[in-house]
């Protein structure tokens, strides 16, 4: 399965009432916890994740787009409220809260969610082994996957060193800040930027490690080629957040959501070159391993603009659209987004595995298994915050 992330209330993790509230961006965020459960719910009936007898090609088109834009667009959206928070509460008092929201998450549901969600998959193939024996094996044996949960041991890294970095120096992002307050009026600039940093970060990396190297110990892992690319974004989000951050690219009435179309077309064509490139590997070079060097760099082009670009056509929608009806039906779920992303994984493997035997097609499958993964995970999640307490980590 590939591995992903969400956000939870003023950002993934963050505290529930954080000062800098931005309904757009509580919007965007909610929107993206949806893309995850929808980009698990696809992944089984795809070309390289078909582990149903079913198959759908439009969900590879849903799983290459996710896949190419949205654990980077989590890590910028946590960073928006890093600099702002460690400065109002200090770093020490920071990090406690983020133990707190990122790390006794990870914890519980290292040693829970996730067995029971990868349970689903062996039973499938091992169907003698019980639960009991399998939660044993994983923790002790190993492998000990973690599923989507990496992002929080990742995020939480990332505030770590953030706080060292604002010890050292509390203006070392203004640069940054400054960049921001000039997109208010010229957003290209700090997409050029940006997407000059993100692409430096992440080409070398891609080159180097290829797609499928990851980092693993116990349930701590990250794809080797990724991790600088993620902190790009989530510093660049810490940049935006060290001040004024309603007066500068993300502002109300910045420009960003007026040039709305143009990061349509930005995202559309690397996303269509990306399909080129997939082609190019299957019918041409025949899936080597590794890919050549050039490949991979022409890849990670294409990739880096793509996801930029996403991103700023996420966030101008939802700015630009800020008072329409159709997104006030996200607003509902803000409150529950984070916790959906902790308790959905088991559910929609499981409904997975609920279907895998009936003859359906794959796109009712996936219907069926989304709106109930949505359904089931919101209604767990409103349970469980009614627990004494539990609504400061969920």
């Amino acid at each position: 399965m590939t591995s992903i992330s969400a956000v939870g209330h003023a950002d993934v993790g963050a505290e529930p009432k954080a000062k800098s509230r931005n309904l757009s961006l509580d919007r965007a965020r909610t929107f993206l916890t949806l893309v995850v459960l929808l980009h698990h719910a696809v992944i089984p009936y795809t070309y390289f994740g078909h582990t149903d007898p079913k198959y759908f090609f439009g969900f590879d088109m849903i799983v290459l787009a996710t896949d190419s834009f949205f654990m980077a667009m989590f890590f910028f959206l946590s960073g928006l409220f890093a600099w702002s928070g460690i400065a109002r509460k200090g770093p020490l008092s920071y990090l406690a809260d983020r133990l707190l929201r990122l790390g006794l998450p990870f914890v519980i549901c290292a040693f829970t969610v996730i067995p029971l969600a990868y349970y689903a998959i062996s039973l499938r193939h091992h169907p003698e082994i019980g639960f009991s024996e399998y939660w044993w094996n994983m923790i002790t044996k190993g492998p000990w996957p973690s599923g989507p949960i990496w992002f929080l041991w990742v995020l939480l890294s990332f505030d770590v060193v953030a706080c060292i970095l604002y010890r050292l120096s509390p203006n070392l992002l203004d640069p940054i800040n400054r960049l921001s307050l000039h997109g208010r009026r010229r957003p290209a600039v700090f997409f050029a930027v940006m997407l000059a940093v993100t692409a430096a970060f992440y080409i070398p990396g891609l080159v180097h490690y290829g797609h499928s190297s990851w980092f693993e110990f116990g349930p701590f892992s990250v794809q080797h080629g990724r991790v600088m690319l993620y902190a790009s974004y989530f510093f660049f989000g810490a940049g935006i957040g060290v001040a004024q951050m309603d007066r500068g690219l993300l502002s109300a009435d910045g420009r960003m959501a007026k040039v709305s179309w143009d990061w349509m077309v930005l995202a559309i064509v690397p996303y269509c070159l990306l399909w080129v490139l997939i082609f190019i590997k299957r019918q041409i070079l025949g899936n080597p391993s590794p890919l050549p060097d050039w490949y991979e760099a022409l890849y990670a082009i294409c990739f880096t603009v793509f996801s930029v670009a996403i991103m700023f056509l996420i966030l101008a929608f939802f700015q630009r659209f800020r008072q329409s009806g159709s997104a006030r039906l996200l607003d509902p779920m803000q409150s529950d987004a984070y916790g959906m992303f902790l308790v959905h994984y088991p559910i929609a493997l499981w409904l997975q595995y609920w279907l895998f035997d009936y003859d359906l097609p794959a796109v009712v499958k996936v219907t069926i298994g989304f709106v109930l993964t949505v359904a089931a995970s919101w209604a767990l999640t409103r349970a469980l915050r009614q627990i004494p307490g539990a609504s400061k980590v969920l």
